[in-house]
């Protein structure tokens, strides 16, 4: 049961991300995504992501709203830093641990960040569930800290739109903890 939703939700992901990269949505292109989907989920199986959590549309638009206006906020800075001229910017790999430690959760944190210009992750640590992020344009240590809380605000988000109870139980244990232990420095 859980494996037939799973390889459905798949389906409609591939067909959704073929009609996009189309850019025609019609007939075609739908049937054409659907059999495109299957054929590769035929030929190279994906390996079972368990999915615990229920999708939450209030929590879907909070992400979506979030991760737009850090689209929109990130390429305004990173454009100002290019045309700008005035100081060189600094870089810096930081790494982030975060709450929740499920792959699903590692990969959609992981590609949020990477998506937003200026940061990029480098390398993730599965086990301990830490992102290591390259980011760009840092002037010092509370700009360190500001990306770290905003990697795990982002989290903190992604887990309240996708996630099961036990996750979100203990995003509001690191929450109350005053969860502030990092991982590293910058390099």
């Amino acid at each position: 049961m859980v494996r037939g939703r799973d390889r459905l939700l798949a389906i409609v992901a591939l067909t959704v991300v073929w009609m996009l990269l189309w850019g025609v949505f019609s007939w075609v292109t739908l049937l054409g995504g659907l059999l495109v989907s299957m054929l590769v989920l035929t030929v190279f199986p994906l390996p079972p992501v368990t999915f615990a959590g229920r999708l939450r549309p209030g929590g879907l638009l909070r992400v979506a709203i979030r991760f737009l206006t850090d689209l929109v906020v990130a390429s305004s800075q990173l454009a100002w830093t290019a045309f700008g001229g005035r100081r060189v910017p600094h870089s810096a790999v930081l790494a982030v641990r975060l709450s929740v430690r499920s792959d699903l959760h590692l990969t959609l944190c992981a590609e949020a960040v990477s998506l937003v210009p200026g940061s990029l992750i480098v390398d993730m640590d599965r086990a301990a569930g830490i992102l290591y992020v390259h980011v760009f344009d840092v002037t010092g240590p509370a700009d360190i800290d500001q990306f770290r809380r905003d990697v795990r605000d982002l989290e903190e988000r992604i887990v309240r739109a996708v996630g099961s109870d036990a996750e979100i139980k203990l995003i509001n244990e690191a929450a109350t903890a005053g969860s502030t232990s990092t991982v590293g420095g910058s390099r």
